[in-house]
């Protein structure tokens, strides 16, 4: 990763000597000659030192920038938990003795990034993304940065709905962005580096709160917290729009060639849309799909799971008798496990082809998690090694998750609404997880670990099931139609994944 955001910072040095952007209105046309061209070269580049070469390049532009966003995305919307034990509630909340009122101020955020994640992800698709990707950034910068002003539960809850407003396309379109340049060989991993950003942002979290904690100065530490951890992405979000690559069809960041490579590779398993389309039959394909909505039962107990130990966990190990400083320093290595166990289930997703097996080990590891916070009352150190089993389970099924619908829904117009749809299901499970941890539960928590353990199995049940779908259904077509040619170009624009070439990912 280093040497990638190395490699991006010489391609910025070289930015001013480039051509300017290719008008989005050219994409089609652009397009249209590079299928024109395809009779000069080789049907496929899979495999290729070519092909190597251009996802390396890729790698290069597209990694750094879009998992720094993703850092600081989670930075933004779980630093409300680390602020918590730095004095927000009694400055701004009376002391909020029940926790009645943070807990409102947590899900705020949920509310409205619920309502506005699939209208935001469709009417991204009529924007270049570095545009719409740039302003999404620069908006929830902003809106965590004045969350520094706020003097009474009013304006918190206002900034946490403009935050939520801001961040909620993000997830949904940057699913979308990846499958334009990667393959589902290639998705697994680059999905587990991009949300394994969001493990880094809890152990980063926790490290810039323990700094924080430790400052004296005539601002509060909360409000230096959000500041400190607000501007970033304003400053990350004015760079986007500037080296952000646009669509494979589209970008200058390629030349004539890689691009004609770039579209090969988006139409190896699905065809790929030209430009601003929106396919409107498979917006209601999309909301007719029983699958989808099988993903959103699974996404709906990890963020439950999620927001829990995103908003509670530096509470949560203050109930081990540590200190609230040690207790923002100890929230680190679950995190930094989290993002191992992450990585290494994916690539392993990636090579077998399979991600509902995995995902369903990994939702166990979380359940038995918090199966322990629920059974085991006076080893400290048991009870510390469980918040390792939830957070690596949690983060891995998620990315799994990610990975599995960026490809299984098989347009781009059935991803840009099944994505944020599923995820919009699963965020309802965010509202849930920031209601469960009320001060006046502790120090057991009995309700929030029961309900978070018992949401982990059935998620783990439901991924299973799922992929035995997905499998029965693979034997069918292939019983009916014959096996799939192994490169050959899929047309989804009529069908989407019921394409009777398409296979799933199972």
């Amino acid at each position: 990763m280093i040497k990638s955001l190395a490699s991006s910072v010489s391609d910025v040095l070289l930015f001013w000597r480039k051509p300017p952007e290719v008008p989005y209105v050219l994409v089609a046309r652009i397009s249209e000659d590079v299928e024109e061209s395809q009779g000069q070269f080789p049907e496929s580049f899979e495999g290729t030192q070519e092909e190597r070469d251009l996802v390396r390049k890729l790698d290069k532009r597209i990694l750094p920038i879009t998992c720094l966003l993703y850092l600081f995305a989670s930075l933004d919307r779980s630093n409300i938990g680390n602020a918590r034990l730095q004095g927000l509630p009694e400055d701004v909340l009376g002391g909020d003795k029940s926790g009645v009122l943070f807990d409102w101020i947590i899900s705020a955020f949920f509310f409205s990034y619920v309502l506005c994640q699939i209208p935001a992800t469709i009417i991204s698709k009529l924007f270049p993304p570095k545009t719409y990707v740039a302003i999404a950034a620069i908006g929830w910068g902003t809106t965590s940065t004045l969350m520094a002003t706020g003097f009474n539960f009013a304006s918190l809850m206002t900034a946490r709905v403009a935050l939520g407003v801001f961040e909620a396309g993000f997830g949904p379109v940057i699913t979308l962005y990846f499958s334009f340049f990667y393959t589902k060989r290639e998705l697994g991993l680059r999905f587990a580096l991009w949300f394994g950003f969001a493990t880094v942002a809890g152990a980063f979290g926790g490290l810039i709160a323990f700094g924080v904690q430790h400052i004296h100065s005539s601002i509060r530490n909360w409000r230096l917290l959000f500041i400190i951890e607000g501007v970033p992405p304003i400053l990350l979000g004015i760079a986007t729009y500037f080296f952000l690559p646009n669509r494979p069809e589209s970008t200058t960041y390629l030349n004539d060639r890689e691009r004609q490579i770039a579209v090969e590779r988006m139409n190896r398993d699905s065809s790929g849309d030209v430009g601003a389309v929106v396919n409107k039959a498979h917006i209601v394909a999309a909301f007719r799909d029983w699958r989808i909505y099988a993903g959103g039962v699974i996404y709906f107990g990890l963020n439950c799971a999620l927001a829990s130990i995103g908003a509670f966990l530096p509470t949560i190990i203050t109930t081990f008798g540590y200190t609230n400083a040690l207790a923002q320093l100890l929230t680190v290595p679950p995190y930094a496990v989290a993002a191992a166990v992450l990585l290494s289930f994916s690539s392993t997703s990636d090579r077998m082809q399979s991600r509902g097996i995995f995902m369903g080990i990994s939702c166990c590891i979380a359940g038995i998690g918090y199966l322990l916070l629920l059974t085991v009352v006076d080893d400290n150190h048991a009870r510390y090694f469980a918040t390792f089993c939830i957070t690596s389970g949690t983060y891995t099924s998620i990315g799994l998750t990610i990975a599995w619908f960026g490809h299984n829904l098989g347009s781009e117009t059935k991803k840009a609404t099944g994505i944020p749809l599923f995820m919009a299901i699963g965020q309802c499970g965010s509202i849930l997880g920031s209601h469960l941890f009320p001060q006046t539960e502790g120090p057991r928590y009995m309700k929030g670990f029961g309900i978070s353990c018992g949401l982990l199995f059935l998620a783990a049940l439901s991924s299973v099931v799922l992929s035995i779908s997905y499998r029965w259904d693979n034997a069918r077509r292939d019983k009916l139609y014959g096996k799939a040619k192994p490169n050959g170009k899929i047309n989804t624009h009529e069908l989407a994944d019921k394409a009777p070439e398409f296979r799933y990912v199972p």
